[in-house]
């Protein structure tokens, strides 16, 4: 007999959580996190978790205590005898420190997936990893969804006439690709050049984007600077409207008012992170049900290869 399942949630993800257990069929379990008068962090399950599959969702962004948390749910979980414990992290934060670029500088998205091990999860599931080569990080399964699942529904309501898709940078190129083949559209690719992080000292477009309907491909909307800069290049350039897609709203800074004062007609991002401010130019579309149907399948022992975009694909 299977061992039942249980979600439970970390103080920064419960919005989402809760529509996950929602989607799921199941209620949402009971876990307090309390702080100590120095801050310290102390979690505690409340109620029996001995020999059943333990899903814990937090995504890790900051402040860091997110992280810390889930590390202690991890560690309870395990104490408390589950008999898996799953890490759901629908944003999997430091990942973008995934390699050694300059000398002297820390590997931060391999030394999370350290800690993740040790302190005792059996599995991870995640979605749109900076780089998905942080999968190798781990020495345990990892399942790493697309955001596409729920984007894609999203683009073919919006029935552009001409539509484009766009990578904000060289390195999101494969990720807009696949879903360029998916529409059998067109892409361009906006190269920008760093001098420093958040800090874009150039862009060019390659690519023809005149009279095209211009949708930006993204996995994570930071300070808002690339797209922004971006759009007004685009348009610059002759495309007729702009629009981005990025799953992880980040947000930081001044990025709330870099998108709503650009040439963006929308920006649509998934809720793996709590807005902070509302706007007229930010849209939300739910990953619960995406995230609920690879927790059933991850308690079942069944396939998710089907919730990926080149399974689509290939089924076109």
């Amino acid at each position: 007999m299977n061992p039942s399942a249980k979600i439970f949630s970390g103080s920064a993800s419960m919005y989402l959580a809760e529509q996950i257990a929602q989607k799921f069929g199941a209620p949402l379990g009971q876990v307090q996190t309390h702080k100590y008068s120095d801050g310290e962090i102390g979690v505690e399950f409340r109620e029996s978790i001995r020999g059943e599959y333990v899903f814990l969702v937090q995504s890790t962004f900051s402040p860091t205590e997110n992280l810390m948390e889930l590390l202690l749910m991890i560690d309870a979980a395990r104490r408390a005898s589950a008999y898996k414990v799953i890490a759901v992290i629908p944003y999997y934060g430091y990942s973008r420190q995934d390699r050694k670029d300059r000398p002297r500088v820390a590997i931060g998205s391999k030394l999370v997936a350290n800690m993740l091990v040790a302190a005792g999860a059996d599995r991870v599931i995640t979605m749109d990893l900076h780089a998905p080569q942080i999968q190798g990080y781990f020495d345990i399964p990892v399942d790493h969804l697309d955001s596409s699942a729920i984007f894609i529904p999203y683009i073919e309501n919006l029935t552009l006439k001409n539509l484009t898709f766009a990578a904000p940078d060289v390195g999101s190129t494969n990720r807009v690709r696949e879903i360029a083949s998916y529409f059998n559209a067109e892409m361009v690719i906006c190269d920008k050049h760093r001098k420093r992080a958040n800090e874009i000292a150039s862009m060019v477009v390659i690519g023809d984007v005149t009279n095209r309907d211009i949708v930006l491909i993204d996995d994570i909307c930071d300070t808002g600077g690339t797209l922004a800069k971006a759009a007004g290049l685009l348009i610059e350039k002759g495309a007729t409207s702009v629009r981005a897609l990025c799953t992880h709203a980040v947000l930081s800074g001044n990025a709330y008012a870099t998108i709503e004062n650009s040439q963006l007609e929308e920006l649509v991002v998934s809720n793996t992170i709590p807005l902070r401010e509302k706007t007229n130019k930010i849209k939300v579309v739910s990953a619960a049900e995406l995230f609920a149907i690879t927790i059933r399948n991850a308690h079942e022992n069944k396939s998710i290869t089907s919730l990926f975009i080149h399974s689509q694909l290939r089924n076109k």
